[in-house]
């Protein structure tokens, strides 16, 4: 007789085996609690104080109640699966999630203790303390020293020539780009190389004076020896600009963040150290994201 499902009572009668709950086989740890963060989330001199915060597209909900500091003159890095809400959050720091009509935001995001999302805040002047660089370079079809100078012109940074000429050279040698290009300002911006034109889309951020520096995968579409260049650039940057990078690469992540942040399913598991984060991660999840078990 096959036992299997079944028992045998005194009397030779089967009955069926009570049926057995099926546990959750995943450890305690990796079980989100939402709106909780392992680690060090939160910053003695904070640039960006967020609590709370929800991003939703429509009914669906993308981030889960994140609360989190960055600090002034850091850089921290997000990381974590794709889809799994990091550019999302990076985006609400300048509104950049403003242009996607079925977008919300809920919860407090304040820059300097000022309310990012008050309905009279100046969305322009925001964007300028707080620029953007894109995974794809995206130079405008101009001249090189058009690019760096369009900022500057339209927020009036610049009232004689000779002032503008200034901050585009700084700008460039900021960028490690004024020695490559100071020979063709003029030459189109769209004829320089890939890892060229990122530089070049960084300086134009920095011609403005931002505060902020945002970059969304700056070098996933570029070669090792370009990223290499544009991750110097961050730790020279990283003195006068606070700088908040996503990356699927973990070894980027190591090399320029002082602290990284982890987010899974739209949660933010974990904010360390990033010599923490890579050794001794304090949550799980991270642990298993780091090691490739999944992602």
């Amino acid at each position: 007789m096959n036992t299997m499902n079944s028992t045998v009572t005194s009397n030779n009668e089967t009955t069926e085996a009570p049926a057995v709950p099926v546990q959750d086989e995943r450890p305690a740890e990796t079980i989100i609690q939402e709106g909780v963060t392992v680690g060090s989330p939160y910053a003695d001199d904070p640039k960006f104080k967020l609590r709370d915060v929800e991003v939703f597209y429509g009914e669906s909900r993308a981030i889960k109640k994140i609360s989190l500091d960055i600090a002034r003159n850091e850089v921290i890095a997000f990381i974590g699966p794709s889809g799994c809400g990091k550019s999302t959050f990076l985006r609400c720091l300048n509104r950049m999630n403003d242009s996607i009509d079925i977008c919300s935001v809920k919860g407090e995001l304040m820059l300097d203790d000022q309310n990012i999302y008050d309905p009279k805040r100046d969305v322009v002047e925001l964007r300028a303390r707080v620029g953007m660089v894109f995974q794809k370079p995206n130079p405008f079809p101009k001249s090189i020293y058009d690019n760096v100078a369009y900022g500057p012109r339209i927020h009036g940074l610049a009232n004689r020539k000779s002032d503008l000429d200034d901050i585009v050279e700084d700008s460039l040698r900021k960028a490690g780009l004024w020695n490559e290009v100071k020979d063709r300002l003029d030459a189109t911006a769209t004829g320089m190389s890939g890892g060229q034109q990122q530089r070049l889309c960084i300086a134009r951020a920095i011609a403005v004076s931002p505060e902020v520096i945002l970059m969304d995968e700056p070098c996933s579409a570029l070669d090792p020896i370009a990223t290499a260049k544009v991750e110097e650039l961050i730790a020279e940057m990283s003195e006068s600009y606070t700088i908040v990078i996503v990356t699927h690469s973990m070894q980027q992540a190591a090399r320029v963040s002082n602290r990284t942040a982890y987010f899974h399913l739209g949660h933010l598991v974990e904010v360390n150290e990033t010599d923490k984060v890579f050794t001794s991660p304090d949550h799980e999840l991270t642990e298993s994201y780091i090691t490739g078990r999944f992602g």
